[in-house]
């Protein structure tokens, strides 16, 4: 079952609720020591990236791994995506098999050993970085900037499955989005980590030619972050009449949809979703509503592709 995020978690500071909350953190806690206990294999025939997140949800992995994707693939590289299979991951799913090479399967072990069995040389793990069997080659780390890390405190207190001195342990962090606190966050991640790459992205509409920006719009989704999608769409001028908000993964089903496109009727708007959200909607209603085309911009790119491929 997909939950909402809880609104105490993005607050700056613990309030009442998550310090009530703390002592359930006792499990993420064990899970986290026997986790840095544990001997993973290292798997010398592949090439290993993992691109996940300690801060659960929305936080750009799949965006990311696509682009990464688009990236080793022309400089020539024969690499893969790899997302474990969920049930209710589908949406995911469907983007990496549209967007790039992808291996679903329901251990990334199986699938690191299909990567071997043919011949990639690059395999690119969306999600994982908490995965007790495999040690990547290299482990990336994706932020919200205007998340960060919300409270800081673990799941159910916070929103973190990691704290955040385990930033340590990985080899770059993203930052995707813009906020005047970025310099503040850069010291305190290079306090923990002084080696870490730090890469900086941001999202562009790139068929925002398509769309009438006198028109007024029902936008909805069902992503960890809807926020995001809002605000990248109040900065490119779209006036947005009506939201409607569902859970991260949200399965719809065919009175959700009717229901969105009796409202947007009702108020004569043009109805938006995300990427994420349309690839998994039926066919037949893929004509009344639209998506935005959405790149993913990387500041420092040039560094990033010496990371990646030394």
């Amino acid at each position: 079952m997909n939950l909402k995020k809880p609104y105490f978690w993005d607050l700056k500071k613990p309030n009442y609720i998550s310090y009530i909350l703390t002592p359930f953190t006792l499990p993420i806690i064990l899970r986290n020591f026997f986790f840095n206990l544990l001997k993973k294999k290292n798997f010398s025939k592949i090439k290993t990236i993992c691109i996940g997140n300690i801060y659960l949800g929305g936080t750009g992995k799949t965006p990311l791994t696509i682009k990464i994707f688009e990236i080793l693939k022309k400089h020539n590289h024969k690499v893969a995506t790899v997302k474990k299979f969920y049930k209710n991951q589908i949406d995911e799913q469907l983007l990496l098999k549209e967007a790039t090479s992808a291996i679903i399967s329901k251990s990334r072990k199986n699938a690191l050993y299909e990567g071997i069995k043919n011949k990639y040389e690059i395999l690119l793990f969306d999600d994982g970085l908490q995965d007790i069997e495999i040690d990547y080659d290299k482990k990336i780390v994706c932020f919200k900037i205007n998340n960060w890390i919300g409270n800081g405190q673990l799941i159910p207190a916070g929103p973190l499955r990691e704290k955040i001195s385990s930033l340590k342990r990985f080899d770059a962090l993203f930052l995707n989005g813009s906020n005047n606190n970025i310099h503040e966050y850069t010291e305190q991640i290079k306090k923990i980590n002084p080696n870490i790459k730090i890469f900086k992205s941001k999202y562009r509409i790139k068929n925002i030619y398509k769309y009438d920006l006198n028109s007024e719009y029902l936008i909805f989704s069902g992503i960890g972050n809807p926020k995001d999608f809002k605000t990248l769409m109040l900065e490119n001028n779209f006036k947005i009449k009506k939201e409607v908000l569902f859970t991260d993964h949200f399965n719809y089903s065919s009175k959700n949809l009717e229901d969105i496109l009796n409202l947007a009727k009702n108020e004569k708007l043009k109805i938006m979703t995300t990427s994420k959200d349309y690839i998994k909607l039926p066919k037949y209603y893929k004509k009344e509503i639209s998506c935005l085309d959405i790149d993913l911009e990387i500041e420092n790119q040039n560094e990033l592709i010496d990371f990646l491929i030394n």
